[in-house]
């Protein structure tokens, strides 16, 4: 199945130049270094680069290749395990997308129903929430700012609940009328896991289990860090002024960013959201008019990416176990270079 992109193209005349000036005063040269002759070797240079640690995972049909380097511990020099589970962050936002194609295809949500008729209890507290439909938050348009942007946001003291994170946007004006534009925001997926748990009458997350998850085999994916033993997690190290150096056991449970899985397991699942193996067809074309393909994930200490690669019949997964100062960056300019090797080796 072929999966349509809409891209845009921006033109810059100096971008050569640009980029240039961009590497030589960031200290960035991640892009400038020759390409390694394969992916495990461009794997391990991402930790000269000042990754702690990384996973990849290439899943082409009948084929699973893993790699991992530099430590799944720093502190107790365990070395990377590709099988580690890891911090997904917001690709989590993929399997709550695929539970609303599901229900609304069941009729048990409507897109175009409203945030007010949903959660009527905080309706008068949200700028427009008449007029923002299921399909607006789904799709990021609804204008509703993001929590975690507050400059307050206690990353250090996280929200244990989802009201206490929606409490820093509460009663704030939008950022524009709904459906206007698009622009990311996680309290678009926090809403979602609301009006999911109130419609189905249980959380979630047991119905992703149950209706995702179980039925791809998918044992080693989880809705939260709880689920889990700690030490299977790859560590994670933020590079933030006030942080300690592991940052594993700061627990973000909102809905949207608070999924564990391996990077296997990542792969798994978007080929099957890809190739139909998850939906039935008519789910397939709810999903496909409602969200993306692709996605990536940050939350302090965990970065990932995954992505379908038509040309290379691939799905690429790549997990970066530090993050701050230019670490996005950086951690996208390794998977593009991994991505490059995997096109040189066809």
């Amino acid at each position: 199945m072929k999966i349509l992109k809409k891209i845009l193209l921006i033109t810059l005349p100096t971008v050569g130049v640009t980029w240039f000036m961009i590497c030589f005063f960031s200290g960035c040269t991640v892009g400038l270094q020759p390409l390694a002759d394969t992916v495990e070797m461009e794997a391990e240079s991402a930790i000269d680069r000042g990754f702690d640690g990384i996973i990849v995972c290439v899943n082409r049909p009948g084929a699973t290749e893993l790699y991992a380097a530099g430590w799944h511990n720093r502190e107790n020099e365990i070395p990377a395990d590709p099988h580690s589970l890891f911090k997904i962050a917001s690709i989590s936002k993929l399997y709550i997308a695929a539970a609303t194609a599901k229900l609304v295809h069941a009729d048990r949500l409507s897109l175009d129903k409203t945030l007010a008729q949903y959660l009527p209890d905080i309706a008068p507290r949200i700028e427009h929430s008449d007029e923002i439909t299921l399909r607006m938050l789904v799709q990021h348009r609804s204008g509703i700012p993001n929590f975690t942007d507050d400059s307050d946001f206690p990353w250090l003291d996280l929200p244990i609940s989802n009201r206490d994170a929606l409490e820093f946007v509460l009663d704030e004006s939008a950022d524009f009328q709904p459906d206007r534009r698009y622009k990311y925001s996680n309290t678009n997926y926090l809403l979602l896991g609301e009006i999911l748990d109130s419609t189905l009458g249980y959380s979630h997350h047991q119905y992703i289990r149950e209706e995702i998850l179980e039925p791809l085999g998918l044992d080693n994916t989880y809705s939260l860090f709880s689920e889990v033993d700690p030490d299977q997690v790859m560590s994670g190290y933020g590079n933030y002024n006030g942080w300690e150096p592991n940052v594993k056991d700061n627990d973000y449970t909102i809905p949207g960013g608070s999924m564990v899985s391996t990077a296997e397991e990542v792969t798994i699942f978007l080929r099957a959201l890809i190739d139909g193996t998850l939906f039935t067809p008519e789910e397939q074309e709810v999903y496909s008019s409602i969200y993306v393909y692709e996605h990536t994930g940050l939350l302090p200490g965990y970065q990932s990416i995954v992505r379908y690669h038509e040309g290379l019949d691939a799905v690429v997964v790549q997990f970066t176990s530090t993050s701050g100062k230019n670490s996005w960056s950086k951690s996208e300019r390794v998977y593009r270079r991994i991505v490059r090797v995997l096109e040189k080796e066809e």
